[in-house]
């Protein structure tokens, strides 16, 4: 027994040298092996970004496309209602519902919220004015068990907040001096749950944590009422240390397309159109602009190479209704007959003309000749900005060039500022007149409000929106010297991390609504302030999923819900993206080139995206390395079974069904859902002069007769919309793959 003990412990030894030889490997093979994981995850991870980038691209391009497109239909609306007088016998009284609401005479008496009677059964938080502590803590409560203040302390708050909101000048003036740290909130968009974590990680607003949110408090998100309200209720709690800039989304028309109005009109059917009303005046006026310590700007989009901070400071802010409503200004305006008798005053008049203007100009007073001055700066400058800049601009329709005088100088010494314009048998020479101040002021709130900052110098239309304009580090170098300002915060557009500096740091960015696009798409943030001028980020997410999903998982889960809404973006163009392809498919055969494919898509769709790196999410490869065009729509398609409408109008209704679904809401006054099929056959005539389209009435009224389902003479088009909505034949829940999946996909 001895010797088999002494024979077993022998070869135990030896197994266990051998397994030490095998686990310690060489350095160069442990090296060799470093660098292959290193490239493989460095590999992983490029790719992981380049979707994360061209996700984020889809989301930002798409939601451009939207402003633009509520831009051109405003345009539009606006064109109609300043150059036709009669659109098929009702076009403009549907138009100056949008644009000129009439004012209730009983909203505006100022109590007329005692005429609302509040019922015992009512449950949710009752206020008292003035407010108190008690009252926005009440609030705050209220809205997280998800209840609704009534009516009546709404309209009470809107007076109440329209009163102090009159006394406020057009730029806030703040100073650290009296505080310690002043916080700044970008964007919000109705996320109460963002308003909420702020106030949680930052403080209530008080003396001692002011505030400055920096606009677009509505829209999009779906608690856009209670985020106003409670950040109206603090600013009449603390009017000193709460400061609300607007935005461009305080707009009555932006709130039709983007939910504000919608949702007011249904948490508040009985008073909602008066409530709508009030909100409407509360957001004109609101100011434009917050300086800190004269050093830093904090306005809610940008600024242009026009913007002159003075004489924005002197403009009629509640005015400007709406930023997409430009200002009337037709041929009536050039005065023609009054320069023309002056004309020829000016020709008749003897040499002593000159000495009695400076006689006349000697008489005014100091004040008067400073204020001349100031203004005929503001209007040479207007008058020259469609040739020296491109600020301040809105995609409008075009006025024929018929309609249209233009300077066309008679010789070249005449000065380009000159008009000739017929008179009787003649043309007339007449001074070409500078834009009137409401255009001025509406041109410099749409700058505040709409413009982006860009890495190239200069001022250049912002084409990507619609409106506002790019402005370059120069443009913001110029006007921070001019001002003797250091920083501009801005918000506006939404960023990954919450916020972006640019400009060699002279231009920040703030977005304080996390999950803009989809849940983990981006983080929100805000900027604290003290004394010495130096901002501090605070990150957050809110989210109850994102915190437990992986880098990969949320970039997955965003990518998805950006690929979801391209591809309906491409059905939604099919007829023009198959006439594209089919020239250069010459011999049927289904297929195009990468390059042609691409160059298709970009020329119809304009959304400026990397269609070639999307190509193998949207469409398929023939064997010869050729796109399968088809293969674009064929997992798309209506949720419901169509009427029998012609493939022209339900490519157009798919397309347009947003602006459709703006129209309807105007039309529908009582906001039932219901409209006549007269009214639905008005709404189509002026969709089609909108559109510049040739729309048969005969289709128009087989559709109306087709979605009249218990033929009682009105259309819920709440249904009918939806009937137009495209989804996904083989749209099921993302299950998540698993994480050898993905290494086996990206390895």
């Amino acid at each position: 027994m001895g010797c088999g003990t002494s024979v077993a412990t022998e070869t135990q030894v030896k197994r266990l040298q051998t397994d030490e030889a095998v686990k310690t490997p060489s350095p160069t093979l442990t090296m060799k092996a470093a660098i292959l994981i290193q490239q493989w995850f460095r590999r992983y991870m490029a790719r992981l970004e380049m979707r994360r980038r061209y996700t984020w691209n889809i989301f930002q391009s798409i939601e451009y496309a939207g402003e633009q497109d509520q831009l051109q239909l405003s345009s539009f609306f606006s064109f109609m209602l300043d150059n036709f007088t009669h659109l098929n016998g009702n076009g403009p009284d549907l138009i100056s519902q949008l644009l000129d609401p009439v004012v209730d005479p009983w909203v505006d008496r100022e109590t007329c919220y005692n005429l609302i009677s509040i019922p015992e059964s009512y449950t949710g938080p009752r206020i008292s004015f003035p407010l108190s502590v008690s009252d926005t803590n009440s609030l705050l409560c209220a809205f997280k068990e998800q209840q609704t203040l009534h009516a009546r302390y709404v309209m009470q708050l809107l007076y109440e907040t329209k009163k102090l909101l009159k006394q406020m000048p057009n730029i806030i003036n703040l100073s650290t001096s009296y505080t310690n740290e002043i916080t700044i909130c970008g964007d919000l968009h109705g996320r109460l749950d963002d308003l909420l974590l702020i106030f949680y990680k930052n403080g209530l607003p008080s003396a001692e944590t002011p505030y400055v949110f920096n606009g677009d408090f509505v829209d999009r998100g779906k608690k856009s009422v209670e985020v106003v309200i409670l950040l109206f209720a603090y600013l009449l709690l603390y009017p000193d240390y709460m400061h609300l800039n607007r935005g461009n989304h305080e707009d009555h028309i932006m709130n039709l397309r983007y939910g504000f109005t919608k949702e007011v009109m249904q948490k508040y059917k009985i008073h909602g159109r008066e409530i709508l009303q009030l909100f409407q005046d509360v957001f004109s006026l609101l100011p434009v602009a917050t300086v800190i310590d004269g050093k830093i700007l904090i306005v809610h989009g940008g600024i242009s190479d026009q913007t002159d901070l003075d004489f924005l400071s002197t403009i009629e802010r509640h005015k400007v209704k709406s930023a997409l409503k430009f200002p009337r200004r037709g041929l009536e305006q050039l005065d023609i007959d009054h320069s023309c008798r002056q004309a020829k005053r000016m020709r008749s008049t003897d040499s002593s003309r000159p000495s009695s203007c400076r006689s006349h100009k000697s008489q005014l007073t100091p004040n008067q000749r400073k204020r001349q001055c100031r203004l005929s700066r503001q209007d040479s400058a207007a008058s020259t900005s469609s040739s020296s800049s491109s600020s301040s601009s809105l995609c409008s329709p075009r006025t024929p060039s018929c309609l249209s005088p233009r300077p066309c100088p008679s010789s070249p010494n005449m000065p380009y500022n000159i008009l000739q314009v017929p008179f009787l048998d003649s043309l007339s020479s007449v001074p070409l007149p500078s834009p009137p101040q409401h255009e001025q002021d509406w041109k410099q709130i749409v700058d505040i409000l709409w413009s982006d900052p860009k890495t190239q110098e200069g001022c250049s239309l912002n084409t990507f929106r619609g409106g506002g304009c790019y402005f370059g580090p120069d443009v913001t170098q110029r006007l921070l010297l001019q001002h003797g300002l250091q920083l501009l915060i801005r918000s506006h557009e939404c960023k990954q991390e919450g916020y972006e500096l640019c400009h060699g740091g002279q231009v920040i960015t703030i977005f304080s609504a996390s999950n803009y696009y989809e849940e983990g798409s981006n983080r929100g943030a805000y900027i604290k302030l003290g004394r010495e001028l130096v901002p501090r980020f605070y990150q957050y997410q809110v989210s109850r999923t994102t915190r437990k999903l992986t880098l990969t998982q949320r970039v997955r889960a965003a990518e998805g819900s950006a690929l979801r809404v391209l591809k309906e973006k491409l059905f939604a163009h099919r007829s023009e993206l198959m006439v594209g392809f089919q020239q250069y498919d010459q011999n049927d055969t289904g297929c195009v080139s990468v390059s042609e494919w691409a160059q298709v898509l970009e020329s119809v769709v304009r959304l400026d995206l990397p269609w070639r790196t999307l190509r193998p999410r949207l469409a398929n490869l023939a064997p010869d390395g050729s796109v399968e065009y088809q293969s674009c729509f064929e997992d798309m398609g209506p949720e419901v079974p169509l009427p029998q409408v012609t493939p022209n109008l339900a490519e157009t209704l798919f397309r347009y069904r947003t602006d459709i679904e703006i129209i309807f809401n105007i039309i529908d006054k009582d906001h039932s859902g219901l409209i006549s099929i007269e009214e639905f056959r008005h709404t189509w005539r002026l969709f089609s002069a909108h559109l510049g389209v040739a729309i048969d009435d005969r289709a128009i009224d087989d559709l109306a007769h087709s979605i009249d389902f218990n033929k009682d003479g009105s259309i819920d088009f709440t249904e009918f919309l939806e009937a137009f909505r495209v989804v996904h034949k083989l749209d099921i829940k993302d299950q998540q793959p698993s994480e050898k999946t993905d290494r086996e996909k990206y390895s």
